[in-house]
C-alpha cells in the first residue's frame, strides 16, 4: 500500500471549479485561491473562490431540485440506493480520497483512511439504512379522531464544516439531510476543500439528481455570510469555531430565523484517578487522543487530570509515549503525528506554549516547531503541568498541546473539569463503577467515556453543551435537524 500512497502523492491535482447544479462552474468573478499543503509548504493547486453570486446561484439550484421533487419526492427505497452507492463509490476510492486529503489538511494517513473516507462511507451506508425505518406517528386520541405526526423534508440546508476532517465531519451532516429529503449546499473550509469537491463527483455518478447537493468553495468572511444571511435557506449546519458561530446566529436573527445547529468545539477533561484499571494503556490513550491529527480534534482530551498520589508517576509514563510518537511525512504509515494544518495555525500553537511559559506552566516535553528543513509545518507534542487558572486551562487550542493539572479528590476534580465555558467531551480513567457512574452524571458534557477515549459510532449522538453548541450529529437523532413535523387532525 506504500507504494501505491507514493505514486499517489505525485500525482497533479488540477485547479477546481464549484459544483451547482450538477455541473462544474467557474466563479462569477473568476477568482481563485492557492491549496498549500502542509506537508512541504509548497502549492497544491487552486480552488474557486466564490462570492456572493455564486452562493444565490448554488442556492437556487438547491431549492428548484427541492420543489421540483426528483429527490425530496422520491420513494424511500430509491433514495436508499443512490445512498448506499455513495458509500459503495466512497470506499472503492477509498485510498485515493485519503491521500487527496492529507496532502490537502495533513491528518496521517493510517488516521485518514479510517477517518475519512471509511468513517464518512459508514456515514451514509447508515443514515441510507433509516430512510425506510424511520416513521410517523399515529396520536393517542379520542375513538373519533385520528391525529397523525409527518416527518417532512425541510428544505434546503447549508452545511459549513471545518478543515479537520472534511469528509468525516461533512457526512455527518451532509447523509442524514439527504436521508431526510433535502437539498444540500455545502461550504468546506478553504483549506481543506478537495475531498469534498470529489464527494460532488462520486454523488453525481451514484445518481444524485442535479441539484441536490452542491459544493462551494470560498472564503469564509464571504460564502459563509452569504448563507448565513440568505433567505432561501431553512437550515444551517455548521461545526468550528464559537466566534463564527455566533456570528451565524446573528445572521439568522438578521434574515429568516434559520434554524442553526452549532458544534464548537471543547476544552474536555481527560480525568485519571488513582485505582485507573491500567496506567499503562491509559497513558498510551491518553497520548492518543490529544496528540493524533496534531491535536486538531475537536472532541481532544486538552486537559488531563490526575489524582496527586499519581501525579508524578503518570506525567512521567505520558512523557514517555509522548517522546516516542513519530512525527514527520503523514503520507508515511510510519508517521504517528502529522502536519498541522497551516503556517498561521502553527504560529498559534507555538503563541499558546510562549503565553504558557510566561505564565509559570513547567514545560516537561516539546513545544518546538520541527522539520523546518521539509517547508512543510510541524511541532513537537507538547505537556505542560498548569494550574486551572491558566490560559491553557481554557481556551481551545487545537494544536498538539496537552495540559496536566492535578486534583485531590472526586469533588475537586469535577469542579476543574466543569470550570470552562465548553462541554463537548470527557473522560474518566477509573476501577469503581460508583464513581464511574456519578462522573458520568455530574461532568457537563455531550460525551463521557469511560477507561478509554474516543471510538465512539454513527449509534450514538456526538454534541456539547454550554458553548460547545446545540443540536447533535450522528446516530438517529441527527436526522431531527433536517425535518419538519406536521400535524394531521382527521376527523373521522
Amino acid at each position: 500500500m506504500q507504494d501505491k500512497i507514493d505514486q499517489l502523492r505525485t500525482l497533479s491535482v488540477s485547479p477546481q471549479a464549484l459544483f451547482i447544479g450538477g455541473a462544474w462552474r467557474q466563479p462569477v468573478s473568476s477568482a481563485t485561491m492557492d491549496v498549500i499543503s502542509p506537508i512541504d509548504g509548497t502549492r497544491l493547486t487552486t480552488i474557486a473562490d466564490a462570492g456572493k453570486e455564486d452562493v444565490d446561484l448554488a442556492v437556487k439550484a438547491a431549492r428548484h431540485a427541492f420543489e421540483k421533487g426528483s429527490w425530496s419526492k422520491a420513494a424511500p427505497a430509491e433514495r436508499k440506493k443512490v445512498l448506499l452507492k455513495i458509500a459503495e463509490l466512497i470506499e472503492k476510492n477509498a485510498l485515493e480520497l485519503a491521500v487527496l486529503g492529507v496532502r490537502d489538511n495533513g491528518t496521517e494517513i493510517s488516521m485518514a483512511l479510517k477517518a475519512e473516507p471509511g468513517s464518512a462511507a459508514g456515514t451514509f451506508r447508515y443514515y441510507a439504512e433509516t430512510i425506510d425505518k424511520v416513521y410517523g406517528e399515529i396520536a393517542p386520541t379520542a375513538e373519533n379522531i385520528l391525529g397523525l405526526v409527518h416527518r417532512e423534508p425541510i428544505g434546503v440546508v447549508a452545511a459549513i464544516v471545518p478543515w479537520n476532517f472534511p469528509m468525516m465531519i461533512g457526512a455527518w451532516k451532509i447523509a442524514p439531510a439527504l436521508a431526510a429529503g433535502n437539498s444540500v449546499v455545502l461550504k468546506p473550509a478553504e483549506g481543506a476543500s478537495l475531498t469534498l469537491l470529489k464527494l460532488a463527483e462520486i454523488c453525481a455518478e451514484a445518481g444524485l439528481p442535479e441539484g441536490v447537493f452542491n459544493v462551494v468553495t470560498g472564503r469564509g468572511a464571504v460564502c459563509g455570510e452569504a448563507l448565513g444571511l440568505h433567505m432561501d435557506i431553512d437550515v444551517l449546519a455548521f461545526t468550528g469555531s464559537g466566534s463564527i458561530g455566533r456570528r451565524l446566529l446573528e445572521y439568522s436573527a438578521r434574515s429568516n430565523l434559520k434554524r442553526v445547529y452549532l458544534e464548537l468545539g471543547g476544552k474536555s477533561p481527560n480525568i485519571v484517578f488513582a485505582d485507573v484499571p491500567d496506567m499503562d494503556e491509559a497513558a498510551k490513550v491518553s497520548a492518543y487522543g490529544i496528540f493524533r491529527n496534531a491535536g486538531q480534534v475537536c472532541v481532544a482530551g486538552s486537559r488531563l487530570l490526575v489524582e496527586k498520589s499519581i501525579h508524578q508517576a503518570f506525567a512521567e509514563k505520558l512523557v514517555g509515549v509522548a517522546e516516542t510518537m513519530k512525527v514527520g511525512d503523514p503520507l508515511q504509515f510510519s508517521t504517528e503525528i502529522g502536519a498541522v494544518s497551516s503556517e498561521a495555525q502553527l504560529g498559534k500553537d507555538l503563541g499558546y506554549v510562549e503565553q504558557a511559559l510566561v505564565e509559570g506552566a513547567f514545560l516537561r516535553t516539546g513545544g518546538k516547531r520541527i522539520l523546518g528543513e521539509t517547508g512543510g509545518f510541524y511541532m513537537q507534542p507538547t505537556i505542560f503541568d498548569i494550574r486551572p487558572d491558566m490560559t491553557l486551562a481554557r481556551e481551545e487550542v487545537f494544536g498538539p498541546i496537552l495540559s496536566i493539572i492535578p486534583f485531590e479528590s472526586e469533588a475537586e476534580a469535577l469542579e476543574i473539569a466543569n470550570a470552562t465555558d465548553y462541554g463537548l467531551a470527557s473522560a474518566v480513567w477509573t476501577s469503581n463503577l460508583s464513581r464511574a457512574h456519578r462522573m458520568i452524571r455530574n461532568i457537563r458534557a455531550g460525551v463521557v467515556h469511560v477507561n478509554t477515549y474516543g471510538g465512539a459510532d454513527n449509534t450514538v449522538p456526538l454534541g456539547g453543551v454550554k458553548q460547545s453548541g446545540n443540536g447533535h450529529d450522528k446516530s438517529l437523532h441527527a436526522l431531527d435537524k433536517y425535518v419538519d413535523l406536521k400535524t394531521a387532525w382527521i376527523k373521522l
